[in-house]
């Protein structure tokens, strides 16, 4: 099967290599709406960039989708989270599309996707068509939008990528017609000491510049007085004329004395390098205060394609008595504009803010693998695990470790042990390891049980405890009673909930026979759906099984009419 796909692809190679513009008519809209966004190609999102566009559907789901163009379905996945119902379709042309969050799809997908789920019994999977299995024309309908997976409203998530390296390009590119004559908007302005001995405004810390708007439209910031390297960080979005929300900016400019030092912009990126975005942005920052600043200059490991043009990284190297003149551009991609001066005199101030450094008894390597001994728990890191060195705050406890804080990301993932030899023997199965959040409270890490150790892999520093969870899933039905008719009705809804540990495994037959129910975690909602499937006959015994993440289970029966 991936063979056949993979010499479907290689058909388009030529094709794909050949292009050098993006073709403007080749694709029609996956909509038949007006296109608003509410997010954008390359919107700085936790851990990694936006690799399409989130087009909003009027604040409700059911909207017909349609394919952009002739082509083939390549791939067909239905998960609780991510895009959730998702199809990608790959077309003649060298491209491949991407409609995710979908409710439901086209009959004849649907009931392409229903006959995998029922031979493997589950509701989440995930299939590669064979080649011409599924073939679409332009127009077409294939699926319906909606809010399924990690989305937090309806809407539809579209991306366009290459057939062959996969890689996501912004597909306002091809000629969608987006209405935007708006300019990009600037919150914060901030100036950076890099060097060792490098002041800004007598400060070696992060300084937040002021910044007033001229007669021209442009901004002017306060003269900055600075001595030694440094660089700049913008707080900056976007909006299109149709929405209020804040969506991410095309491109960046950053010109001193008239010399470019950096360009990027958000046309095309690898999924391989997104979690670099880590170091695009001031991760402590963002930490501290949940805000977005996008660095215009490159740290360490900080080698992302996005980059068009860089000199000295984007640091800037003042001299004493000399003057400069930096300015920043802040494009959509209907390149509208906006521009900041900042005028700067070279002057060796004297030091009145000092950046304050909390050092610990452990300062990491990130080059290097590092293992650390918290009493009842280790911890280690892989090298590489972050992207510079640093002092790592360890904490030790009873049955709880502090590993840092959420300032520094981590690259990869590392793994926390704990020993749990203390530990009555009964017990062990309920016991799992949490990571506590903001509130104190406990939330479930996937946990491997090994002997006298539990361990998790994680990218997440904070706190992390051992905790038990006792109590069975609870099950109640939404919609129905029990010996209730139903014969009119065209589904049955069930509410589960765990208190702890959260829902692992569910699993429901009727008269039975295993039929498919659609979880919907953010609602903790069980669907079915009478279908072809049902069993015709008078009363039908329902019996569902659910199961948390330590193993505690719930059998709920019901038992109704229906004909």
């Amino acid at each position: 099967m991936k063979k056949a796909i993979f010499g479907f692809l290689l058909l388009f190679l030529t094709a794909a290599i050949a292009q050098e513009t993006f073709p403007q008519d080749a694709f029609r809209s996956p909509l038949d709406i007006p296109l608003v966004l509410a997010g954008t190609f390359g919107e700085l999102r936790s851990n990694h960039f936006h690799s399409g566009i989130d087009i909003k559907t009027q604040q409700r789901e059911g909207l017909k989708t349609y394919a952009i163009a002739d082509g083939m379905v390549t791939r067909i996945k239905v998960s609780l989270w991510g895009y959730g119902k998702v199809i990608y379709v790959a077309h003649p042309n060298g491209y491949t599309s991407v409609y995710g969050h979908l409710q439901k799809f086209s009959p004849k997908i649907e009931a392409y996707v229903n006959k995998v789920q029922y031979d493997k019994r589950s509701f989440e999977i995930e299939v590669f068509p064979d080649f011409g299995e599924i073939k679409l024309e332009k127009g077409e309908l294939i699926a319906y939008t909606g809010n399924t997976g990690g989305s937090s409203g309806p809407h539809l998530h579209f991306e366009i990528r290459s057939s062959v390296s996969e890689k996501p390009t912004n597909p306002l590119l091809y000629g969608f017609d987006v209405k935007d004559a708006t300019d990009p908007v600037l919150q914060n302005l901030y100036a950076y000491p890099l060097g060792k001995n490098s002041k800004v405004n007598q400060s070696n810390n992060i300084v937040e510049l002021k910044f007033s708007k001229q007669n021209d439209g442009s901004f002017l910031a306060d003269k900055v007085y600075a001595s030694g390297t440094i660089g700049f960080g913008i707080n900056s979005f976007d909006r299109q004329d149709m929405a209020a929300n804040k969506n991410g900016l095309y491109a960046v400019e950053q010109l001193v004395n008239g010399k470019i030092y950096t360009s990027y912009n958000l046309e095309s990126f690898s999924f391989g390098e997104t979690r670099y975005i880590n170091t695009l942005i001031d991760y402590e920052h963002f930490g501290k205060y949940h805000q977005r600043i996008q660095q215009l200059f490159r740290t360490p490991r900080n080698n992302m394609s996005i980059y068009k043009e860089v000199y000295n990284d984007g640091k800037i190297d003042i001299a004493e008595g000399l003057s400069y003149s930096v300015e920043i551009r802040m494009k959509d991609i209907r390149n509208n504009t906006t521009k900041v001066i900042i005028p700067i005199e070279g002057k060796n101030q004297e030091l009145k803010i000092i950046k304050d450094e909390e050092k610990t008894e452990n300062y990491l390597i990130a080059k290097k693998p590092n293992t650390y001994n918290l009493g009842i728990a280790q911890v280690y890191f892989p090298a590489n695990t972050f992207y510079s060195d640093f002092y790592i705050d360890l904490k030790k406890g009873n049955d709880t470790v502090s590993i840092h804080n959420s300032t520094v990301p981590a690259h990869q993932n590392f793994t926390i042990t704990f020993d749990i030899s203390s530990y009555p023997k009964q017990v062990l199965k309920q016991l799992f390891i949490a990571r506590l959040d903001s509130k104190l409270q406990p939330n479930y890490t996937s946990t491997y049980k090994r002997g006298t150790t539990f361990s998790t892999r994680t990218r997440n520093l904070g706190t992390y405890t051992l905790a038990m969870d006792t109590i069975a899933p609870k099950v109640h039905a939404n919609n129905f009673k029990e010996k209730q008719w139903l014969s009119n009705y065209k589904y049955l809804s069930l509410q589960i909930t765990d208190d702890l540990s959260g829902i692992d495994t569910y699993s429901a037959t009727l008269n039975g026979q295993w039929i498919l129910m659609e979880y919907e975690p953010k609602k903790n909602t069980l669907t079915y759906n009478f279908d072809s499937k049902s069993i015709d006959q008078k009363q039908n015994e329902l019996e569902v099984t659910v199961t948390d993440n330590v193993g505690n289970s719930t059998i709920f029966k019901s038992s109704f009419f229906r004909k």
